[in-house]
């Protein structure tokens, strides 16, 4: 099922559609979760008992465990992809800028992963020296190269 959601995600990115959001966990996992721990602490406000406490405990601990696990897996993610353009940029850059890759921060790596390899000197070279933001650095992109593959 991911493959056929992935497959008909496939249009052309830019800077106004490239975020993406998973259906199963921001439209189902997060809130029936965070519904259930709603509806368990009213039931511990109304009931008072021991096991209506629990329960709600036990749901909180759940909230925590499910926004936990997504934030490993994108700080997952993020690592790969500092990975991926310090070796991307390392092939590309004139050696005189190879020296400067360590200069850009995490944000700006992954920014820096939408830029074409043809505007991504001069793009690297524009965000050490001028210290942009990654939302700067996305909207400079001119010739987007897509990521498909983002958890």
């Amino acid at each position: 099922m991911t493959y056929l959601v992935e497959m008909a995600d496939r249009r052309p990115q830019g800077y106004s559609n490239h975020t993406r959001l998973d259906p199963a966990f921001h439209f189902f996992l997060l809130p029936v979760t965070f519904l259930t721990l709603v509806a368990t602490v009213w039931m511990a406000v109304k009931h008072r008992d021991l096991t209506s406490h629990l329960l709600a405990l036990a749901v909180l601990l759940l909230l925590v465990e499910v926004l936990m696990n997504r934030m490993y897996s994108l700080k997952v993610q993020d690592r790969v992809i500092r990975v991926e353009e310090r070796l991307r940029l390392n092939s590309l850059l004139p050696e005189s800028q190879r020296a400067r890759i360590g200069e850009l921060t995490e944000g700006q790596l992954i920014a820096l992963r939408f830029a074409s390899d043809a505007e991504l000197p001069a793009l690297a070279a524009r965000a050490m020296d001028e210290r942009l933001a990654p939302a700067d650095i996305k909207k400079a992109i001119r010739e987007w190269r897509p990521d498909y593959f983002r958890v």
